[in-house]
C-alpha cells in the first residue's frame, strides 16, 4: 500500500514536529493518516518499526537532494562546467536539510535529542578518513525496506563522497582521479563539521524542532558555501579538464 505507507510516515513525521517522539501515538498517527491503526501494524510491525522507516525515508529523500544539486550545471559539449560549484549546491543543501529536519541532522551528527525516537542501530559504513578507498567505490550500502542497519554519519559522509565523484569523473583526466576523490571526501567532512558544530550565530534548532522559515540565502549557508568552494578548488587546482575552467 505505497500511498498508505507515505501518508502515514507524513503524520508520522508532523506528530514528531509537535511533540516528542515519546508522546507519539499509533493510533493517532493512524487516524491522521485516514488508515486503521490495523493497517499501520501492518506496515511497519511496531513504533520502532515506523521510527526506523521515518528515518529511512528522510535521509533516503535527504541523498536525493544531493544527487539533484550535483547534477546541476553539469557540463555538456561546448559549455563550461563549474566543478565546485556543483560541490557547493551539495553543500548548502545539507546544511538547509539539517536545520530544517531534525531526522537528518540526526542522521548526520549522531545527535538523537530526547524529542526524537531512541538513536538506532547504524551502519559502520566506509572505512575511517586517511583509509586509502579508490574513488567512485561505492560506500556500504543500507539495506533495503526498512531491514538492516540505517545509515549513520560515516555512511551518510561516504554517500556524498560517491555522488559526488560519480557526477564529477566524467572526463576528468584519469590519473587525477585520486586527488578528486579526496577534495569530495574533505568537502564531505567540511560539510558535516558545519552540521554538528554550526557557529553561534547560525545555531541550529532544538533537536526535533522545525524552525521558522528563513531566507533562501542564510549567511551560515554563505559562509559554508564558500568554505567548501575554496577548498575543493584548491585541492582540485590544475586537476581539471581545461574545458571546464
Amino acid at each position: 500500500m505505497p500511498a498508505a505507507r507515505e501518508s502515514l510516515l507524513d503524520a508520522a513525521y508532523t506528530a514528531l514536529t509537535e511533540r516528542p517522539w515519546t508522546a507519539v501515538r499509533m493510533v493517532e498517527v493512524a487516524a491522521a493518516a485516514g488508515v486503521s491503526r490495523q493497517t499501520l501494524y501492518n506496515e511497519f510491525g511496531s513504533k520502532e518499526g515506523l521510527a526506523r522507516a521515518l528515518v529511512r525515508r528522510e535521509t533516503d529523500h535527504y541523498l536525493a537532494g544531493v544527487a539533484r544539486a550535483l547534477s546541476r550545471g553539469a557540463p555538456v559539449a561546448g559549455a563550461r562546467g563549474d566543478a565546485a560549484g556543483r560541490i557547493v549546491a551539495a553543500a548548502a543543501w545539507t546544511v538547509r536539510t539539517a536545520r530544517a529536519n531534525p531526522l537528518v541532522r540526526a542522521a548526520l551528527t549522531g545527535c538523537w535529542g530526547d524529542r526524537l525516537p531512541p538513536a538506532p542501530t547504524v551502519s559502520a559504513g566506509p572505512a575511517p578518513a586517511g583509509t586509502p578507498r579508490p574513488p567512485g567505490v561505492p560506500a556500504q550500502r543500507a539495506a533495503p525496506s526498512g531491514e538492516g542497519p540505517l545509515p549513520g554519519p560515516a555512511e551518510l559522509v561516504g554517500r556524498f563522497c560517491d555522488q559526488a565523484v560519480a557526477a564529477l569523473r566524467p572526463g576528468w583526466p584519469e590519473e587525477e582521479l585520486p586527488a578528486l576523490g579526496t577534495a569530495c571526501e574533505t568537502a564531505a567532512r567540511l560539510t558535516l563539521s558545519w552540521v554538528l558544530a554550526p557557529p553561534a550565530s547560525g545555531a541550529a534548532p532544538a533537536p526535533g524542532r522545525i524552525p521558522a522559515q528563513r531566507s533562501r540565502r542564510e549567511p551560515e549557508t554563505e559562509a559554508v558555501s564558500r568554505l567548501v568552494r575554496s577548498a575543493f578548488a584548491g585541492m582540485t587546482a590544475g586537476t581539471q579538464p581545461a574545458e571546464w575552467k
